[in-house]
């Protein structure tokens, strides 16, 4: 992570010299991750060329409806984001935590070292810097640090892209993460039609740049990025009351809005799968077929799983609705207590890929609803 840098000259990159932006985090040692489109989707993989962007693609998204459309330009980041989170990366769905070999005086257990290389990613959304700052906050912030995400991390290049347009599903504006990237990156791109302003956050953001031949950007061009961004906010029209949420969720846990949105939900993870700051997992012990050597595999789990809440006394969440609970409760009210931030940064996946379509935005108002006004002196209305 290099050092904050204050606030310097916005920079203009024109659009046919992107591809030496990629060509200078090349020289620099790093793999750059990126979107592309596999599966009829966007998603995050390795790139080398700026033709393995999606230009000229956007998303069409709606809570459980997910499509790739044409656009009538050749925007390099004209989508919103996908299935894929940069957590993956980070914080891998597999993952071997340790091993064990047999020797002839027992057992020799060993930790094997993280695995690390240096890493761009390029295209990371407003909030999904803040789901970053969420899992640094999780797996950095504490007394128990995970040496493999910190290994990582601390070999990341971020270069960030301003939303221009926002889906259906969005509501970053209700928890303050976006669409406006502010912070937390090397370098913050925001798309205009025949180029890119770029402002520069850190010392190796300014290393990276001055590779670029980049110009002083114009009053126009700020202007015209401004606009650019303004549409993201203009777009956004779902909306999150976060007020008193921790404890409106707290002290509702048996309200009937529990029973009615179980009735929905499959309990088939998605939601939890395609989160950015989910880090729930678990671990399996691995032997091979001779039994002399034995993998400890870390494996991302979810709370919607019968199986993640099993003791010796049998599994303590049951019902889909007492899972669903769990997930909400954690993930707006819980996560607070637990690390003093929210767990949601309004990216609206969720909602995407929730194969029935559920809103967790719909469902905190419908408990917000159904209960009495309290007045200014705390009196029930």
């Amino acid at each position: 992570m290099a050092d904050v840098l204050p606030l310097m000259e916005t920079r203009f990159l024109r659009k046919q010299d992107f591809p030496l932006l990629l060509s200078a985090l090349a020289s620099a040692g790093y793999t750059v991750v990126g979107p592309t489109i596999s599966q009829n989707a966007i998603i995050y993989d390795e790139i080398k060329s700026v033709h393995q962007l999606p230009i000229g693609w956007t998303d069409h998204q709606e809570p459980g409806k997910y499509r790739l459309l044409k656009r009538d330009d050749e925007a390099y980041f004209g989508y919103v984001v996908g299935p894929h989170s940069w957590k993956k990366y980070l914080f891998p769905a597999k993952a071997k935590m340790g091993e064990a070999q047999r020797v002839e005086l027992g057992w020799k257990f060993s930790t094997p070292a993280p695995v690390t290389r240096k890493l761009a990613f390029l295209g990371m959304r407003a909030c999904e810097l803040a789901a970053l700052h969420v899992q640094d906050r999780v797996f950095l912030g504490g007394p128990y640090v995970d040496t493999f995400y910190r290994t990582q991390r601390e070999h990341l290049f971020l270069v960030a892209v301003n939303c221009t347009q926002a889906a259906s599903t969005c509501f970053c504006t209700s928890m303050n993460t976006g669409p406006r990237c502010s912070t937390g990156y090397d370098l913050g791109i925001t798309e205009l039609a025949d180029g890119f302003l770029i402002e520069i956050g850190t010392s190796a953001g300014l290393s990276i740049i001055t590779q670029v031949p980049t110009t002083i950007a114009s009053s126009q061009e700020i202007q015209h990025g401004e606009s650019a961004r303004q549409q993201a906010v203009d777009q956004i029209s779902k909306r999150m009351n976060t007020d008193s949420i921790r404890d409106l969720l707290l002290n509702n846990l048996e309200h009937p809005r529990w029973k009615e949105v179980a009735n929905r939900c499959l309990s088939c993870a998605n939601c939890t799968m395609v989160c950015p700051t989910c880090f729930c997992s678990t671990v399996s012990e691995v032997p091979d077929l001779s039994g002399d050597h034995v993998d400890r595999i870390r494996h991302w789990d979810s709370c919607f799983n019968m199986d993640f809440s099993y003791t010796n006394a049998g599994t303590v969440r049951q019902s889909t609705r007492d899972r669903y609970r769990q997930w909400m409760t954690h993930k707006l009210a819980s996560w607070h207590d637990q690390f003093g931030m929210s767990g949601c940064v309004g990216c609206g996946r969720c909602l995407t890929w929730c194969p029935v379509g559920i809103d967790i935005t719909e469902e905190v108002a419908a408990i917000r609803q159904s209960l009495p006004l309290v007045n200014e002196l705390g009196v029930s209305e």
